[in-house]
């Protein structure tokens, strides 16, 4: 969640707000990219308990940046710092989710656009993008955004894009998403340990068995191969700098923003 945060708005928790008519534009929540996500009951619930004990002191955003950090710890994954302060965005607005957030069809160069746009290196990217094998995605998303570069246009003769493992694609097409019209099946990223934190699902991507071409897309640079080849205490290491640096995007301090008393909706 917070990956997707830091990109629109900074990290200042605007994808948990919820469409009310006094907005008029519809919210972050309903942008394909973000329809995915979850944990929104989550992160509701800690903030209830955190408002009973402490009101007005504790933001939406921070929560959701300390509960990244101890979601990845306790399915195994490092342990990083997290600076708190955070004051929570009162914007959400759809079309901007769209226009930041890096599509799964990105090449190496928007991607490395996107994230230097934010002020993320390729240690970053590597890092943030592609080693999230808890994550999972529907196939209407993934027909809409990923499948058609991959395996229908790839060619003007529908032929399978080469750099897409056969066998994988093959049973994707016949046993997950048999439909361009289904928007109920979940695929997950990393079936073999998606309750574990690990470079699992990294080493698949470098397999050619991930499941959006913006994964693929990192794999064309080597040295972006040999970050996720080296020890996993090593990676580690990098990955909690790296979400340290994620979860100071453009954060708003001072009298900027506010302190939700629910993270769904603004304070009235």
């Amino acid at each position: 969640m917070i990956y997707l945060i830091g990109f629109v708005q900074g990290c200042d928790g605007s994808v948990l707000l919820n469409f009310t008519p006094s907005t008029k534009n519809q919210t972050e929540k309903v942008v394909v990219p973000n329809q995915t996500l979850r944990g929104f009951s989550f992160i509701d619930g800690v903030k209830k308990a955190v408002e009973a004990e402490c009101p007005g002191v504790v933001s939406c955003a921070d929560i959701v940046a300390l509960v990244a950090r101890d979601s990845v710890v306790v399915t195994g994954g490092p342990y990083w710092k997290v600076p708190t302060g955070r004051r929570d965005g009162r914007i959400s607005n759809a079309s901007e989710a769209l226009a930041n957030i890096p599509p799964p069809t990105s090449n190496f160069s928007s991607l490395q656009m996107s994230f230097a746009n934010k002020g993320l290196d390729l240690k970053d990217l590597s890092k943030n993008h592609y080693c999230y094998e808890q994550f999972s995605t529907r196939c209407t998303y993934y027909w809409s955004l990923s499948l058609p570069v991959i395996f229908i246009t790839f060619t003007q003769f529908c032929k399978q894009d080469p750099s897409l493992d056969s066998k994988y694609a093959a049973n994707l097409k016949m046993k997950k998403c048999k439909s361009i019209n289904d928007n109920t099946t979940i695929v997950e990223m990393d079936p073999r340990s998606s309750s574990k934190f690990d470079l699992s699902y990294c080493q698949l991507v470098l397999k050619r068995k991930g499941l959006f071409q913006s994964d693929a897309a990192l794999t064309t640079k080597s040295f972006i191969n040999q970050l996720v080849q080296g020890s996993l205490k090593q990676f580690y290491a990098k990955f909690g700098l790296a979400m340290e640096k994620m979860g100071k995007i453009e954060v708003k301090t001072g009298s900027a923003g506010e302190i939700r008393k629910q993270c769904a909706a603004v304070n009235s």
